[in-house]
């Protein structure tokens, strides 16, 4: 299992003793080298099914894709059950086989309708193991795997809200695997706080990996940056601050806009705030952050473009990455890929996040790859996007050099695959 960051030393070395129930020492696991035996040979033959409602943009379904390709390099079949997407093409065309299947229905009625169908499913392609990235299929899952004696697993991909005894329930399945992955330390201390009983000793953190191969400065060239700056309507004097997230509440727009205002009352110039992302029909929110903009005199600095296909453009073409959520994020995908591009990211310092960002008081200052602030806070947010706009070429470079080696050492998509073939091969041994 790829652990995580040598940085956060004695604190999340016990983390990472504890996730391994022991099995290594506190020293090897602290600098990262525990890993599971590579899946490849092992899985060959085998068929494996995830499970998720659709495969739209997002970081759960893009794990899925990623995982499906993993198998298929392996020799293994990767069915992915799932009502559809814009990602069922790519699925597809990396090897993996999409069962149509009504992976989003939240009736209780219809779930366990879809529980026996899947079962048949499951027993028609010799599926093997099932392994369920969201709450009510993973009901589904779990109820199919039991009828057919194999293997259920989850992966906790959010922070699943609900106070209620009813809705702590419901979310308790995503505990209830055999093996339960977890995409950050956060999420792990997550899970065990809330789900004690169901997860024990089988919560395992495995990042979110990143294609250093997309995600690379040197892959993504000039006339793609272009392109998105005049997609953008960005000017050629123009710096682009980015926010890449769908427009929601919790991910920090209003906080930047804020932001944005405080810088150009300071003096700061020649800025294209962009906020990348789908509105997902939340058609009240987009009124909203345009009646911010207007009221702040912002129209013209304020950019919102809705979804992007090209994301490593996108981060290249930025001059700094702004991930201002205000409520926890499991992992946030979006600073870590950024770092891959080498461009400057200013963070909220909460939830998952920190831990894919180096800055102090974890490391010196020489040695940050971004900048963490208070979360809602839209002063700090300035000032460090202040900071990072205003470094020297030597610094610059000298930053990126170091945010993308620390995705290399700790975020790879490659190392991301392994780990989670490397469970589904365990799984695959202990029921032989």
């Amino acid at each position: 299992m790829r652990t995580g960051l040598g940085v956060y030393t004695w604190q999340q070395s016990a983390r990472f003793g504890r996730l391994l129930g022991g099995g290594s020492s506190v020293d090897e696991v602290s600098r990262g080298v525990t890993r599971f035996p590579s899946a490849q040979g092992r899985l060959a033959g085998a068929c494996i099914l995830q499970i998720i409602p659709e495969l739209e943009a997002g970081g759960a379904e893009r794990t899925t894709v990623d995982v499906a390709a993993g198998l298929a390099a392996a020799g293994a079949r990767a069915l992915v059950a799932t009502e559809g997407g814009r990602l069922v093409g790519e699925l597809q065309a990396k090897g993996g086989h999409w069962i149509r299947f009504p992976a989003a229905a939240k009736n209780p009625l219809r779930m366990a309708l879809n529980a026996a169908t899947l079962a048949s499913l499951c027993r028609r392609e010799g599926v093997q193991l099932i392994h369920a990235r969201s709450r009510a299929p993973a009901w589904v899952a779990l109820g199919a795997a039991r009828r057919v004696g194999i293997p259920f697993m989850t992966t906790y991909h959010g922070s699943y809200s609900g106070r209620t005894g009813v809705k702590v329930l419901y979310n308790s399945v995503m505990a209830r695997g055999e093996v339960v992955i977890a995409n950050s330390h956060y999420t792990a201390d997550l899970i065990r706080r809330l789900h004690p009983e169901q997860a024990g000793d089988r919560v395992r953190v495995i990042y979110r990996g990143t294609d250093l191969a997309a995600f690379n400065p040197h892959a993504v060239g000039a006339n793609r940056v272009e392109a998105i700056r005049r997609a953008w309507g960005v000017a050629p004097h123009e710096r682009i601050v980015l926010l890449a997230a769908r427009l929601t509440a919790w991910k920090g727009h209003r906080v930047l806009i804020e932001a944005a205002a405080r810088m150009r009352d300071s003096g700061v110039r020649d800025l294209a705030i962009v906020l990348a992302g789908d509105p997902q029909g939340r058609v009240s929110y987009e009124r909203e952050i345009d009646s911010l903009v207007g009221g702040l005199g912002l129209s013209d600095m304020v950019r919102r473009v809705g979804h992007c296909t090209d994301m490593p453009a996108a981060f290249r073409a930025a001059s700094v990455v702004a991930v201002p959520s205000i409520e926890p994020e499991a992992f946030g995908r979006a600073a870590v890929e950024a770092q891959a591009l080498g461009t400057p990211v200013v963070v909220s310092n909460l939830g998952a996040v920190p831990e894919t960002v180096l800055a102090p008081p974890d490391v010196v200052a020489s040695q940050r790859t971004g900048w963490r602030v208070p979360a809602g806070d839209a002063e700090a947010l300035a000032a460090a996007l202040t900071e990072a706009l205003t470094l020297g070429a030597s610094a610059r470079d000298a930053l990126a050099r170091r945010c993308r080696a620390h995705v290399e050492a700790h975020f790879s998509l490659e190392g991301m695959v392994d780990d989670t073939l490397g469970v589904y091969a365990e799984l695959l041994a202990r029921g032989r």
